[in-house]
Protein backbone atom coordinates (compact mmCIF):
# COMPACT_ATOMS: atom_id res chain seq x y z
CA UNK A 1 0.00 0.00 0.00
CA UNK A 2 1.20 3.76 -0.89
CA UNK A 3 0.37 6.87 0.28
CA UNK A 4 2.01 9.97 -1.51
CA UNK A 5 1.28 12.48 1.71
CA UNK A 6 1.43 16.49 1.70
CA UNK A 7 1.78 18.64 4.57
CA UNK A 8 -1.21 21.39 3.39
CA UNK A 9 -2.33 25.07 4.08
CA UNK A 10 -6.26 23.38 2.52
CA UNK A 11 -7.08 20.92 -0.14
CA UNK A 12 -10.24 19.86 -1.53
CA UNK A 13 -11.89 17.08 -4.18
CA UNK A 14 -14.75 17.99 -6.41
CA UNK A 15 -16.89 15.50 -7.89
CA UNK A 16 -19.38 16.73 -10.77
CA UNK A 17 -19.07 20.04 -10.04
CA UNK A 18 -19.89 19.40 -6.18
CA UNK A 19 -17.41 19.78 -3.30
CA UNK A 20 -17.17 15.98 -1.36
CA UNK A 21 -14.24 16.81 0.56
CA UNK A 22 -12.34 19.72 2.42
CA UNK A 23 -10.16 20.55 5.11
CA UNK A 24 -7.94 23.68 5.91
CA UNK A 25 -4.31 23.22 7.19
CA UNK A 26 -3.67 19.32 7.68
CA UNK A 27 -2.55 16.32 5.38
CA UNK A 28 -3.69 14.83 2.11
CA UNK A 29 -3.23 11.90 1.28
CA UNK A 30 -3.23 10.07 -2.00
CA UNK A 31 -3.89 6.39 -1.50
CA UNK A 32 -3.26 3.60 -3.72
CA UNK A 33 -3.73 -0.24 -3.05
CA UNK A 34 -1.89 -2.99 -4.54
CA UNK A 35 -3.09 -7.14 -5.12
CA UNK A 36 -1.17 -8.46 -1.95
CA UNK A 37 -2.22 -5.32 0.61
CA UNK A 38 -4.30 -6.79 3.62
CA UNK A 39 -6.29 -4.97 6.50
CA UNK A 40 -3.21 -4.69 8.42
CA UNK A 41 -1.48 -3.16 5.77
CA UNK A 42 -4.51 -0.40 6.17
CA UNK A 43 -4.06 0.00 9.66
CA UNK A 44 -0.38 0.84 9.70
CA UNK A 45 -0.60 3.02 6.83
CA UNK A 46 -3.74 5.40 8.69
CA UNK A 47 -0.97 5.31 12.00
CA UNK A 48 1.84 6.14 9.95
CA UNK A 49 -0.20 8.96 7.78
CA UNK A 50 -1.20 10.44 11.53
CA UNK A 51 1.57 10.04 13.80
CA UNK A 52 4.10 11.49 10.42
CA UNK A 53 6.28 14.15 12.51
CA UNK A 54 6.10 17.11 9.98
CA UNK A 55 4.41 20.09 11.23
CA UNK A 56 6.72 22.78 13.17
CA UNK A 57 6.05 23.34 16.53
CA UNK A 58 8.13 24.81 19.57
CA UNK A 59 9.09 22.26 21.54
CA UNK A 60 10.15 20.14 17.84
CA UNK A 61 8.41 18.36 14.56
CA UNK A 62 4.69 17.43 15.41
CA UNK A 63 2.14 15.39 13.82
CA UNK A 64 -1.33 15.61 12.66
CA UNK A 65 -2.04 13.24 15.93
CA UNK A 66 -0.43 15.68 18.33
CA UNK A 67 -2.39 18.89 16.82
CA UNK A 68 -5.30 17.45 16.37
CA UNK A 69 -5.15 17.94 12.59
CA UNK A 70 -7.47 16.73 9.57
CA UNK A 71 -6.64 14.12 6.56
CA UNK A 72 -8.70 14.13 3.40
CA UNK A 73 -7.78 10.71 1.93
CA UNK A 74 -8.47 10.07 -2.04
CA UNK A 75 -7.89 6.91 -3.68
CA UNK A 76 -5.12 6.90 -6.05
CA UNK A 77 -4.64 3.33 -8.24
CA UNK A 78 -2.42 5.42 -10.49
CA UNK A 79 0.15 5.18 -7.59
CA UNK A 80 1.13 1.51 -8.96
CA UNK A 81 1.24 2.71 -12.71
CA UNK A 82 4.47 1.16 -14.09
CA UNK A 83 6.44 3.29 -16.02
CA UNK A 84 9.64 1.62 -16.82
CA UNK A 85 8.73 0.37 -20.12
CA UNK A 86 7.21 2.64 -23.35
CA UNK A 87 5.04 5.75 -23.33
CA UNK A 88 2.10 3.99 -21.82
CA UNK A 89 1.79 3.50 -18.20
CA UNK A 90 1.11 -0.43 -16.85
CA UNK A 91 -1.61 -0.63 -14.37
CA UNK A 92 -1.21 -4.34 -13.41
CA UNK A 93 0.56 -3.33 -9.65
CA UNK A 94 -2.89 -1.65 -9.16
CA UNK A 95 -5.17 -3.65 -7.23
CA UNK A 96 -8.97 -3.87 -8.69
CA UNK A 97 -11.55 -1.93 -7.04
CA UNK A 98 -13.38 -4.64 -5.55
CA UNK A 99 -10.16 -5.04 -3.86
CA UNK A 100 -8.71 -1.88 -3.33
CA UNK A 101 -12.25 0.36 -2.16
CA UNK A 102 -12.78 -1.82 1.01
CA UNK A 103 -9.06 -0.88 2.48
CA UNK A 104 -9.47 2.85 0.94
CA UNK A 105 -12.23 2.69 3.24
CA UNK A 106 -10.19 0.63 5.76
CA UNK A 107 -7.40 3.73 5.85
CA UNK A 108 -10.27 6.27 6.69
CA UNK A 109 -11.76 4.32 9.62
CA UNK A 110 -8.71 3.44 11.24
CA UNK A 111 -7.94 7.06 10.88
CA UNK A 112 -11.11 7.89 12.42
CA UNK A 113 -10.79 5.28 15.16
CA UNK A 114 -7.57 6.83 15.84
CA UNK A 115 -9.70 10.34 16.32
CA UNK A 116 -8.51 11.85 13.47
CA UNK A 117 -11.07 14.11 11.73
CA UNK A 118 -11.15 12.41 7.62
CA UNK A 119 -12.52 14.04 4.74
CA UNK A 120 -12.57 11.68 1.58
CA UNK A 121 -12.95 11.54 -2.26
CA UNK A 122 -15.54 9.35 -3.67
CA UNK A 123 -14.01 5.95 -5.36
CA UNK A 124 -14.23 5.43 -8.67
CA UNK A 125 -14.95 8.66 -9.72
CA UNK A 126 -13.48 11.32 -11.78
CA UNK A 127 -12.09 14.19 -9.08
CA UNK A 128 -10.60 17.06 -9.00
CA UNK A 129 -8.17 17.42 -6.73
CA UNK A 130 -6.96 20.86 -5.23
CA UNK A 131 -4.31 21.59 -2.55
CA UNK A 132 -2.04 24.05 -1.29
CA UNK A 133 1.19 22.59 -0.35
CA UNK A 134 2.41 23.73 2.86
CA UNK A 135 6.28 24.10 2.61
CA UNK A 136 6.01 22.60 0.02
CA UNK A 137 6.10 19.06 2.14
CA UNK A 138 5.41 16.20 0.51
CA UNK A 139 6.37 12.11 0.96
CA UNK A 140 5.81 8.73 -0.32
CA UNK A 141 4.72 6.40 2.38
CA UNK A 142 4.72 2.28 1.79
CA UNK A 143 3.57 -0.44 3.84
CA UNK A 144 3.15 -4.04 3.46
CA UNK A 145 5.45 -6.37 1.19
CA UNK A 146 6.08 -4.32 -2.00
CA UNK A 147 4.69 -5.92 -5.61
CA UNK A 148 7.52 -6.91 -7.41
Amino acid sequence: MRAVVSRVASASVTVGGEVVGEIGAGLLALVGVTHTDTDADARELARKVHELRIFPGDDGERSAADLGLPVLVVSQFTLYGDTRKGRRPSWVGAAPGPVAEPLVDAVVAALRERGAEVATGVFGASMQVASVNDGPFTLLLEVGTPRV
